[in-house]
């Protein structure tokens, strides 16, 4: 139910650190802002920065710039609800008892819901199965007791349509003899 991929996350952010260095590049040897975009535009097809974006970096470079990390502060308070002692106490909070709300744990720990959501699913990657949270990836134990508790279940199931079928017979057969 929940996801997040970290890769998808970094090679966007390489593939974006790579068009800086062309575009840091274009504006060494000269080239406009357009011919940067359409450059880029060729080099990366749908990955490629937007215009507007392209502008931007264009004119960091054309001023002077000569990093090409996005290394600018960003606008907002920094979390720092998700701490480690934070991590840990959800932790013990959801092992305690699993049936807890996103909402109850947050209170219980006293932080937000969101940081406490994100801390379930990113942190200790989890998620709900039928109001409880449990892992999202099982162990192999796991996985050959889902395997076999299933394949007891359709071995009894077998067993009583078997048993049904030939109750009907019998009870078929009962009824001809009984009808002579």
């Amino acid at each position: 139910m929940f996801g997040a991929s970290g890769d998808s996350l970094d090679k966007k952010m390489s593939v974006f650190h790579e068009q800086r260095i062309c575009v840091k590049f274009c504006v060494k040897i000269g080239k406009s802002v357009i011919e940067t975009f359409e450059m880029l535009k060729i080099a990366f097809r749908e990955e490629a920065m937007g215009m507007t974006q392209t502008y931007e970096w264009w004119k960091h470079f054309k001023e002077g710039r000569t990093l090409v990390d996005d290394d600018d502060p960003r606008s907002g308070r920094p979390s720092t609800s998700k701490s480690d002692d934070n991590v840990a106490k959800v932790r013990e909070v959801i092992r305690s008892n699993r049936r807890l709300t996103v909402r109850e744990v947050a209170e219980e720990v006293s932080i937000s819901k969101t940081v406490c959501h994100e801390i379930i699913t990113e942190n200790l990657s989890m998620h709900r199965i039928a109001a409880k949270f449990v892992p999202r990836l099982l162990t192999d134990d796991q996985k050959q007791n889902r395997v076999d508790v299933t394949n007891t279940r359709r071995l009894s199931f077998h067993s009583l349509r078997t048993l049904q079928i030939s109750h009907q017979l019998t009870f078929f057969c009962f009824q001809s003899s009984n009808q002579r």
